[in-house]
Protein backbone atom coordinates (compact mmCIF):
# COMPACT_ATOMS: atom_id res chain seq x y z
CA UNK A 1 0.00 0.00 0.00
CA UNK A 2 3.09 2.49 0.86
CA UNK A 3 3.58 4.58 -2.26
CA UNK A 4 0.09 4.29 -3.83
CA UNK A 5 -1.16 7.58 -5.09
CA UNK A 6 -4.68 7.79 -4.54
CA UNK A 7 -7.56 10.77 -3.99
CA UNK A 8 -8.68 9.72 -0.65
CA UNK A 9 -4.74 11.04 0.80
CA UNK A 10 -6.01 14.59 -0.79
CA UNK A 11 -8.62 15.15 2.04
CA UNK A 12 -10.57 13.88 4.90
CA UNK A 13 -13.46 13.04 4.82
CA UNK A 14 -16.64 15.14 4.36
CA UNK A 15 -19.87 13.88 6.19
CA UNK A 16 -21.82 15.84 3.24
CA UNK A 17 -25.11 13.92 3.33
CA UNK A 18 -27.55 13.66 6.33
CA UNK A 19 -27.91 10.57 8.73
CA UNK A 20 -30.83 9.22 7.26
CA UNK A 21 -29.28 8.93 3.97
CA UNK A 22 -26.05 7.87 4.61
CA UNK A 23 -24.86 4.21 3.58
CA UNK A 24 -23.00 2.26 5.78
CA UNK A 25 -20.80 -0.75 5.39
CA UNK A 26 -19.94 -3.43 7.45
CA UNK A 27 -16.90 -5.89 6.81
CA UNK A 28 -17.76 -8.63 8.63
CA UNK A 29 -20.65 -10.33 9.85
CA UNK A 30 -20.40 -11.57 13.19
CA UNK A 31 -21.73 -10.93 16.80
CA UNK A 32 -20.47 -7.68 16.87
CA UNK A 33 -21.55 -5.94 13.51
CA UNK A 34 -25.02 -7.29 14.16
CA UNK A 35 -24.97 -5.68 17.40
CA UNK A 36 -24.08 -2.65 16.35
CA UNK A 37 -26.11 -3.07 12.81
CA UNK A 38 -29.10 -3.96 14.82
CA UNK A 39 -28.82 -0.89 17.04
CA UNK A 40 -28.36 1.53 13.94
CA UNK A 41 -31.23 0.13 12.85
CA UNK A 42 -33.16 0.71 15.75
CA UNK A 43 -32.00 4.24 16.83
CA UNK A 44 -34.61 4.62 13.48
CA UNK A 45 -32.71 6.99 11.68
CA UNK A 46 -30.90 4.76 8.77
CA UNK A 47 -32.43 2.68 6.52
CA UNK A 48 -32.19 -0.74 6.26
CA UNK A 49 -31.71 -0.47 2.63
CA UNK A 50 -28.64 2.37 3.21
CA UNK A 51 -27.21 -0.88 5.25
CA UNK A 52 -24.78 -3.72 3.31
CA UNK A 53 -22.63 -5.98 5.27
CA UNK A 54 -20.08 -8.83 3.57
CA UNK A 55 -18.58 -11.89 4.84
CA UNK A 56 -16.90 -14.60 2.76
CA UNK A 57 -19.40 -17.13 4.55
CA UNK A 58 -22.99 -16.89 3.98
CA UNK A 59 -23.36 -18.92 7.35
CA UNK A 60 -24.72 -15.42 9.21
CA UNK A 61 -26.48 -13.80 6.85
CA UNK A 62 -30.23 -14.52 7.47
CA UNK A 63 -30.19 -12.61 10.26
CA UNK A 64 -28.71 -9.07 8.88
CA UNK A 65 -31.57 -9.98 5.91
CA UNK A 66 -34.47 -10.56 8.35
CA UNK A 67 -33.22 -6.45 9.23
CA UNK A 68 -33.83 -5.57 4.99
CA UNK A 69 -30.05 -5.41 5.11
CA UNK A 70 -28.22 -6.42 1.88
CA UNK A 71 -25.62 -9.19 2.19
CA UNK A 72 -22.64 -9.75 -0.29
CA UNK A 73 -19.51 -11.80 -0.26
CA UNK A 74 -17.96 -8.69 -2.12
CA UNK A 75 -15.88 -6.40 0.62
CA UNK A 76 -15.14 -4.43 -2.67
CA UNK A 77 -18.93 -3.77 -2.95
CA UNK A 78 -19.29 -2.60 0.68
CA UNK A 79 -16.75 0.04 0.35
CA UNK A 80 -18.25 1.32 -3.24
CA UNK A 81 -21.75 1.67 -1.55
CA UNK A 82 -20.65 3.12 1.72
CA UNK A 83 -19.70 6.23 3.06
CA UNK A 84 -19.10 4.94 6.81
CA UNK A 85 -17.07 1.46 6.78
CA UNK A 86 -16.99 -0.60 10.31
CA UNK A 87 -14.17 -3.26 10.04
CA UNK A 88 -15.70 -5.70 12.11
CA UNK A 89 -13.09 -8.77 11.41
CA UNK A 90 -10.11 -10.53 13.15
CA UNK A 91 -7.47 -8.57 14.16
CA UNK A 92 -5.35 -10.71 11.75
CA UNK A 93 -7.31 -10.00 8.71
CA UNK A 94 -7.29 -6.33 8.96
CA UNK A 95 -4.18 -5.64 6.62
CA UNK A 96 -5.09 -7.93 4.33
CA UNK A 97 -8.57 -6.55 3.82
CA UNK A 98 -6.96 -3.16 3.85
CA UNK A 99 -4.64 -3.81 1.18
CA UNK A 100 -7.93 -5.33 -0.41
CA UNK A 101 -10.27 -2.59 -0.74
CA UNK A 102 -7.69 0.10 -0.96
CA UNK A 103 -8.16 0.90 -5.04
CA UNK A 104 -11.68 1.48 -3.93
CA UNK A 105 -11.39 3.92 -1.12
CA UNK A 106 -12.03 7.68 -1.71
CA UNK A 107 -11.72 10.57 0.14
CA UNK A 108 -15.58 10.01 0.73
CA UNK A 109 -14.78 7.28 3.47
CA UNK A 110 -14.31 7.13 7.16
CA UNK A 111 -13.35 4.22 8.58
CA UNK A 112 -14.79 2.36 12.64
CA UNK A 113 -12.69 -0.77 13.42
CA UNK A 114 -13.70 -3.18 16.07
CA UNK A 115 -10.14 -5.32 15.83
CA UNK A 116 -9.14 -5.53 18.92
CA UNK A 117 -5.64 -5.05 19.59
CA UNK A 118 -5.18 -3.04 15.90
CA UNK A 119 -3.99 1.04 17.13
CA UNK A 120 -4.83 3.60 15.57
CA UNK A 121 -1.60 4.75 14.70
CA UNK A 122 -1.77 1.22 12.59
CA UNK A 123 -5.00 2.19 11.07
CA UNK A 124 -3.90 5.27 9.73
CA UNK A 125 -0.69 3.97 7.88
CA UNK A 126 -2.76 1.66 6.46
CA UNK A 127 -4.90 4.44 5.45
CA UNK A 128 -3.48 7.04 4.65
CA UNK A 129 -4.96 10.70 4.82
CA UNK A 130 -8.72 9.07 5.76
CA UNK A 131 -10.24 9.38 9.11
CA UNK A 132 -10.24 6.45 11.35
CA UNK A 133 -12.11 5.90 14.46
CA UNK A 134 -11.66 2.75 16.99
CA UNK A 135 -14.74 1.15 18.93
CA UNK A 136 -14.67 -1.53 21.52
CA UNK A 137 -17.84 -2.68 22.15
CA UNK A 138 -19.10 -5.88 23.85
CA UNK A 139 -21.25 -8.67 23.62
CA UNK A 140 -24.11 -7.39 25.19
CA UNK A 141 -24.56 -4.63 22.11
CA UNK A 142 -26.73 -7.96 20.55
CA UNK A 143 -29.26 -7.18 22.92
CA UNK A 144 -28.50 -2.87 22.80
CA UNK A 145 -26.88 -3.05 26.27
CA UNK A 146 -23.63 -2.95 25.62
CA UNK A 147 -21.21 -0.66 26.86
CA UNK A 148 -19.16 0.93 23.89
CA UNK A 149 -15.97 3.13 23.96
CA UNK A 150 -14.11 4.72 20.63
CA UNK A 151 -11.51 7.02 20.43
CA UNK A 152 -10.71 9.31 16.83
CA UNK A 153 -7.61 9.17 15.47
CA UNK A 154 -5.78 12.41 14.29
CA UNK A 155 -7.84 13.40 11.22
CA UNK A 156 -11.15 12.34 12.83
CA UNK A 157 -12.77 15.68 13.89
CA UNK A 158 -15.46 15.97 16.60
CA UNK A 159 -18.36 16.02 14.53
CA UNK A 160 -17.20 12.13 13.16
CA UNK A 161 -17.47 11.63 17.12
CA UNK A 162 -21.23 13.10 17.58
CA UNK A 163 -22.17 10.83 14.25
CA UNK A 164 -20.53 7.49 15.63
CA UNK A 165 -22.26 8.34 19.47
CA UNK A 166 -25.86 9.42 17.61
CA UNK A 167 -25.66 6.31 15.11
CA UNK A 168 -24.81 3.56 18.27
CA UNK A 169 -26.97 5.26 21.13
CA UNK A 170 -29.16 2.33 20.58
CA UNK A 171 -26.53 0.12 21.50
CA UNK A 172 -26.13 1.01 24.77
CA UNK A 173 -24.02 3.15 26.71
CA UNK A 174 -21.59 4.92 24.03
CA UNK A 175 -18.32 6.94 25.37
CA UNK A 176 -15.47 8.64 24.16
CA UNK A 177 -11.96 8.47 25.57
CA UNK A 178 -8.31 8.62 24.53
CA UNK A 179 -6.60 5.43 23.23
CA UNK A 180 -5.00 4.48 26.16
CA UNK A 181 -8.36 3.72 27.58
CA UNK A 182 -9.35 0.99 24.98
CA UNK A 183 -7.07 -1.36 26.67
CA UNK A 184 -8.85 -1.52 30.26
CA UNK A 185 -11.94 -1.06 28.63
CA UNK A 186 -11.21 -4.04 26.81
CA UNK A 187 -10.28 -5.93 30.47
CA UNK A 188 -13.39 -4.21 32.36
CA UNK A 189 -16.34 -4.61 29.98
CA UNK A 190 -15.36 -6.80 27.30
CA UNK A 191 -13.92 -9.52 29.37
CA UNK A 192 -15.65 -8.22 31.97
CA UNK A 193 -19.18 -9.89 30.77
CA UNK A 194 -17.39 -13.36 30.88
CA UNK A 195 -16.70 -12.43 34.66
CA UNK A 196 -20.33 -11.56 35.49
CA UNK A 197 -21.58 -14.39 33.84
CA UNK A 198 -19.15 -16.70 36.08
CA UNK A 199 -20.40 -14.50 39.30
CA UNK A 200 -24.27 -15.42 37.92
CA UNK A 201 -23.40 -19.22 37.60
CA UNK A 202 -22.07 -19.56 41.24
CA UNK A 203 -24.53 -17.13 42.34
CA UNK A 204 -26.96 -19.84 40.95
CA UNK A 205 -25.08 -22.80 42.50
CA UNK A 206 -25.27 -20.97 45.72
CA UNK A 207 -29.19 -21.27 45.45
CA UNK A 208 -29.01 -24.88 44.39
CA UNK A 209 -26.67 -26.23 47.18
CA UNK A 210 -29.64 -24.32 49.36
CA UNK A 211 -32.15 -26.19 47.60
CA UNK A 212 -33.74 -24.24 44.51
CA UNK A 213 -34.06 -26.08 41.58
CA UNK A 214 -31.25 -25.15 39.32
CA UNK A 215 -33.56 -23.82 36.68
CA UNK A 216 -35.27 -21.06 38.87
CA UNK A 217 -31.71 -20.60 40.33
CA UNK A 218 -30.13 -20.30 37.21
CA UNK A 219 -33.16 -17.47 36.35
CA UNK A 220 -33.43 -15.85 39.75
CA UNK A 221 -29.78 -15.16 39.17
CA UNK A 222 -30.06 -13.30 36.16
CA UNK A 223 -32.88 -11.17 37.28
CA UNK A 224 -30.82 -10.07 40.57
CA UNK A 225 -27.83 -9.10 38.37
CA UNK A 226 -30.10 -7.44 35.60
CA UNK A 227 -32.39 -5.58 38.60
CA UNK A 228 -28.92 -4.34 40.15
CA UNK A 229 -27.23 -3.44 37.10
CA UNK A 230 -30.09 -0.87 36.38
CA UNK A 231 -29.90 0.50 39.73
CA UNK A 232 -26.86 1.53 39.83
CA UNK A 233 -27.48 2.95 36.07
CA UNK A 234 -30.23 4.66 36.86
CA UNK A 235 -29.49 6.04 40.04
CA UNK A 236 -26.34 7.38 39.77
CA UNK A 237 -25.11 5.83 42.94
CA UNK A 238 -21.54 4.40 44.06
CA UNK A 239 -22.15 1.09 44.09
CA UNK A 240 -20.78 1.30 47.73
CA UNK A 241 -23.56 3.24 48.56
CA UNK A 242 -26.41 1.04 47.17
CA UNK A 243 -24.29 -1.89 48.57
CA UNK A 244 -24.76 -0.74 51.94
CA UNK A 245 -28.26 0.21 51.60
CA UNK A 246 -28.84 -3.37 51.24
CA UNK A 247 -27.13 -4.40 54.34
CA UNK A 248 -28.84 -3.91 57.82
CA UNK A 249 -26.91 -5.03 61.09
CA UNK A 250 -26.68 -8.56 61.98
CA UNK A 251 -28.89 -8.87 58.88
CA UNK A 252 -27.99 -11.75 56.01
CA UNK A 253 -26.15 -9.86 53.70
CA UNK A 254 -23.41 -8.53 55.80
CA UNK A 255 -22.97 -11.80 56.32
CA UNK A 256 -22.08 -12.97 53.13
CA UNK A 257 -20.43 -10.20 52.02
CA UNK A 258 -17.92 -11.41 54.90
CA UNK A 259 -17.44 -14.28 53.05
CA UNK A 260 -17.24 -12.61 49.79
CA UNK A 261 -14.67 -10.42 50.91
CA UNK A 262 -13.21 -13.69 53.36
CA UNK A 263 -12.58 -15.54 49.54
CA UNK A 264 -11.04 -12.46 47.89
CA UNK A 265 -13.60 -11.53 45.34
CA UNK A 266 -12.93 -8.03 45.43
CA UNK A 267 -8.73 -7.99 45.14
CA UNK A 268 -9.50 -11.36 42.21
CA UNK A 269 -11.87 -9.07 40.38
CA UNK A 270 -9.42 -6.38 40.17
CA UNK A 271 -6.57 -8.98 39.34
CA UNK A 272 -8.42 -10.29 36.78
CA UNK A 273 -9.57 -6.90 34.74
CA UNK A 274 -5.49 -5.86 35.10
CA UNK A 275 -4.72 -9.66 33.75
CA UNK A 276 -7.05 -9.06 30.64
CA UNK A 277 -6.01 -5.46 30.06
CA UNK A 278 -2.62 -6.46 30.43
CA UNK A 279 -3.07 -9.21 27.45
CA UNK A 280 -5.26 -6.68 25.36
CA UNK A 281 -2.04 -4.75 25.21
CA UNK A 282 0.22 -7.38 24.31
CA UNK A 283 -1.45 -7.73 21.48
CA UNK A 284 -1.59 -4.34 20.45
CA UNK A 285 2.20 -4.76 20.42
CA UNK A 286 2.15 -7.50 18.55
Amino acid sequence: MHGTQNDYTKSPCKMEPGVQDMKIGFIGAGNMAFGLAQGILRAGEVKPENVIVSAPSSNNFGRFQDMGVAVTHSNMEVVTASQLVFLAVKPHLIRTVLNEIVQHVTHKHTFVSVAAGVTLETLENLLPGLPVLRLMPNLPCVVQEGALLFSRGSLARPEEGTLLRGLLSSCGLVEEGPESWIDAHTGMSGSGVAFVYLFAEALAEGGVKMGIPSVIAHRIAAQTILGAGRMLREYGKHPAQLRAEVCTPGGTTIFGLHELERGGLRAATMGAVEAATERARDLSRK
